[in-house]
Formats: C-alpha cells, structure tokens, sequence
C-alpha cells in the first residue's frame, strides 16, 4: 500500500470519529501514512469499545491523538488546538478536517403524541451540524495550522433536497452546511484550503439508525441503487482519501456524490 502522506508530518483532524463514517475515514487516511487526532463525545460506557478501535489505528503506526470532548464548546476547542499546536511541533500541520458530526434532534413538525419541533430544536441542530465546521475553520486557520494545501471535507446526505419524515432540522443543517462550505471554498481559498461535500449514499451507520423510518429508506436505497446494495462507511472513507491527494487539489466548493449512482434513480 502506497504511503503517499507518510513522513510529511500530515495530520487528519476527524470531528465526530468514534464511529461510522469518521471512524472508516480515521482508519483508511491512516492507512496511508496520515496522523489522526480524533475528537468525539461518547459516555463513558461505550469507553473500552471505542478504545478497542483506536488502538487499531495505533498499530498502524502512525501519531494518534482523541480527544474525548464538547466539541461545540469554545473554551474546550481553544484548549484542544493549543495542545494540538504543542504536540504538532514546528512542521506538524493540518492537511484534513473532516467533519462527521451527527448531533441533532429528529422530531416531527407536527404530531398527536409526541414533541414536535421548536425553534431551539433547530439552532441546536444547525449549529452543532453545520455552523461547527465554520466555528472549528476559523479556529485551526488563525491558529496557523492548516497545511500549505489542506482539505475541509464534510458529510451531507440526500435529505439535503428531498423530504423525508423527522428530518427536518438535519435536512435545514444539511442545507446549511453546503452553503457554509462553498463561501469556506470561496474565501480561503487564497490560502490554499480546498472545501467539499460528499453527499453519502444511505449508510448502515447508528446515525442513520435513529432516524424514524430507517429501515424503509434502505429498502427503498437497495432498489433504487444501480448496484442493489448500500453505501458502506468504507466507500465514503475512500472518498475522503481521494480528495485528501495532491491530485485532488483543483476539486473545490463541490457537492459530490458518493452513492454508487443512488441518487440518479
């Protein structure tokens, strides 16, 4: 296996990697030669499995931090790139920012028995999916530690244009997070950051779990999708890794696909 990122001091930051897509994405960018700091909030119950999976990571042998924390939170954010800025040394840098957060409520708009959407429900949404990769940009950028060529890339989903039951907030943060990433696309890139979206085709993951309706969006994704099977965290960790090239440089401010050809059906 090629080590393209190896011995360049390169660092994936993975916002929400514990599981699913960000875990996938952790493992494979390590695969090649890149240096993980994984920033997740699991409780403490979960602590030994999620322990169990970076250690795979740690056996590959590259730098590995986590970092079990509020993410959202200011104070917290300022600490974890001050330590980050000490453990990087003069040329550790930042080639990937990933954002893979699944923080949100899933409630109806309207409903005879249960709670149902409020304006609260959607600030916290929107802010936790969406507004975060801004927040985090920002914070690692006049922090200084962004590589020369670096990458944002963050995960949106097909709700993003169609109604599904529930997800309204997501869908509204989803929204959110394309438009954040083409201006981040647009406004730094004179400092070399590259921004994208990869659109998930339906994914198996706990995130999508918890959305009402679950099960029946994969049925419909198995019979829609050209290849008749879903979307697996490895196919979108692939993705990432692609993007993360040096050949990927001239991909920026996009949306892109990656279901298999789900969506054109």
């Amino acid at each position: 296996m090629t080590k393209e990122f190896q011995d360049k001091n390169y660092w994936a930051l993975i916002l929400g990697g514990s599981s699913g897509l960000g875990l996938a994405t952790a493992k494979k960018l390590a695969q090649h030669g890149m240096n993980i700091c994984i920033i997740h909030r699991n409780p403490r119950a979960q602590e030994e499995l999620i322990e169990a999976e970076f250690d795979e990571i740690r056996k590959i042998g590259v730098k590995f931090k986590s970092f079990n924390a509020d993410a959202f939170k200011v104070e917290k954010r300022n600490d974890i790139l001050s330590e980050l800025k000490n453990s990087f040394g003069e040329n550790g840098r930042i080639r990937t920012l990933v954002h893979s957060v699944a923080k949100g409520n899933l409630k109806p708009m309207l409903s005879e028995d249960q709670p149902t959407l409020n304006t609260d429900d959607f600030n916290l949404t929107i802010n936790a999916m969406a507004i975060s990769l801004y927040d985090w940009t920002q914070a690692i950028f006049k922090s200084k530690l962004f590589a020369d060529d670096a990458r944002i890339i963050s995960f949106t989903s097909e709700g993003n244009t169609k109604a599904w039951k529930n997800y309204a907030a997501v869908s509204a943060a989803k929204v959110t997070l394309e438009a954040i990433t083409r201006n981040i696309a647009l406004e730094y890139a004179p400092f070399g950051i590259r921004a994208n979206c990869i659109q998930a085709g339906i994914t198996d993951t706990a995130s999508l779990r918890m959305i009402p309706g679950s099960e029946q969006l994969k049925k419909h994704a198995l019979i829609r999708n050209p290849f008749k099977r879903l979307t697996t965290p490895e196919d979108i960790a692939n993705a990432v890794y692609l993007l993360s090239k040096d050949e990927a440089r001239w991909i920026n401010g996009c949306v892109i696909p990656v279901d298999g050809g789900e969506h054109i059906s």
